[in-house]
């Protein structure tokens, strides 16, 4: 298993890190966010860009882009447009889709960028191949807001990620039952124990699924989502709490 260092957070090793997300509709919004979050104990910021208004203006998205980076510090930034299909705010066509998440990552303003699997291969392999040419990282995403998949699901959903390339592989699944949070951490754990080669994200949603988002050292999970105020999806933690959690565990299990 090969970690990751962004800026000078190394993801996939030690104590899982914590991503806060920005969902904010205006440039305004995004970086008074960026301001609040730089004063919680985040790893890393989640820019969910499908909630901004001007997503598809590209001189717009380009400034608040720098903006946004400009305030983070070296914090690091994932650039993340969640459509419709997968949970998020916006239809887009995946030409535009593409064409966004290329310019963000030639800018050098953001860190990594999310790519969803739901695309078509075509559309998946040209956006982690340009995404990986601007020297940025990614990470390849699938999304099930009603229900969770059987394991073997999950685990080729993270293989499929893993197999194009993606530098981390995430899989994020609403469990309607106890048994359905089970079923995640199992898939993660094996897919980590017996397939990875890189970070993996695994996230069983809502109040039932809370648990998966402090069980890393269980499932193999390199990161998880925490909140500073508004969440982006359910079951999130305010982030102190969940990186108090993630550090008492990890010292519990590795005996520091």
């Amino acid at each position: 298993m090969k970690s990751l260092t962004v800026r000078n957070v190394e993801i996939g090793a030690g104590v899982p890190k914590t991503i806060v997300p920005i969902v904010a509709k205006t440039r305004d919004g995004i970086i008074d966010k960026a301001r609040e979050i730089t004063t919680f104990p985040a790893d890393c910021v989640e820019w969910r860009a499908d909630f901004y208004e001007d997503l598809q203006k590209p001189e717009a998205l380009a400034a608040t882009l720098k903006d946004l980076r400009k305030t983070l510090g070296n914090i690091p930034l994932l650039f993340t447009i969640r459509t419709k299909p997968e949970g998020g705010e916006i239809d887009i066509d995946p030409a535009k889709y593409t064409a966004i998440n290329l310019a963000v990552a030639k800018s050098g303003d953001a860190d990594m960028v999310d790519v969803e699997m739901c695309n078509t291969d075509a559309v998946i392999k040209e956006n982690i191949d340009g995404i990986h040419a601007a020297k940025c990282l990614v990470i390849g995403s699938k999304h099930d807001f009603k229900k969770t998949p059987d394991k073997a699901f999950i685990i080729a959903t993270l293989k499929k990620a893993q197999d194009f390339n993606s530098d981390i592989s995430k899989i994020a699944v609403m469990p309607n039952s106890n048994t359905d949070v089970v079923t995640l951490l199992d898939a993660s754990s094996e897919f980590y124990a017996k397939i990875a080669d890189r970070p993996i994200l695994t996230i069983s949603m809502g109040a039932i699924g809370m648990i998966s988002r402090m069980a890393c050292e269980l499932s193999g999970s390199c990161m998880t989502f925490g909140a500073a105020g508004q969440v982006s999806a359910p079951g999130q933690i305010q982030v102190k709490d969940l990186k108090d959690a993630l550090s008492l565990i990890y010292r519990s299990t590795h005996g520091a």
